[in-house]
């Protein structure tokens, strides 16, 4: 019987970095840290920056719809108090909010497209980092779109 030898470039296992020597507990036992494998796509890479980035964008997007959702309302209870909410909004600083939540919007977006192609295309996980830089490009081109415009409603709006 012949044996079958993996593709050039891959092993059968994953390399594991060697653990270090034991560490002393106080009460006099002694814990072995758990063995990490080397190389996992979350090790300051594209795909720990597309996590940690995935993540902020989804916080602030909830935090968003929350405060949304809360003014809205406001008009049920009192039309007067919504209007007086909406007028503290009109300034540049919620202008550049803005450009900022169109920005995590767009990237969230997309980076989840790119999530959903990792999961359900078979070769998703070999292009994860080919497709990281598509998203972040496709993302540049949309807020090279979108920002000037922004900018020049924010400054017309509020002159200096």
């Amino acid at each position: 019987m012949t044996a079958v030898r993996p593709p050039r470039g891959r092993s059968t296992s994953a390399p594991t970095r060697s653990a270090p020597k034991l560490l002393p507990i106080p009460g006099g036992l002694k814990l072995t840290p758990p063995k990490v494998p080397a190389g996992t796509v979350y090790r300051g890479t594209e795909g720990m920056w597309s996590w940690v980035l995935h993540r902020i964008t989804g916080v602030g997007i909830f935090f968003f719809l929350l405060v949304h959702i809360l003014d809205t309302a406001l008009v049920r209870l009192s039309p007067a108090a919504y209007d007086a909410v909406i007028s503290t909004y009109k300034n540049p600083i919620m202008g550049l909010g803005e450009l900022a939540l169109v920005g995590a919007i767009g990237f969230h977006a997309l980076n989840g497209l790119r999530i959903i192609l990792i999961d359900f295309w078979q070769v998703g996980p070999r292009y994860h980092r080919l497709m990281f830089w598509i998203v972040i490009a496709l993302w540049v081109v949309l807020m090279l779109g979108f920002a000037p415009r922004q900018l020049d409603v924010i400054l017309k709006e509020f002159p200096h």
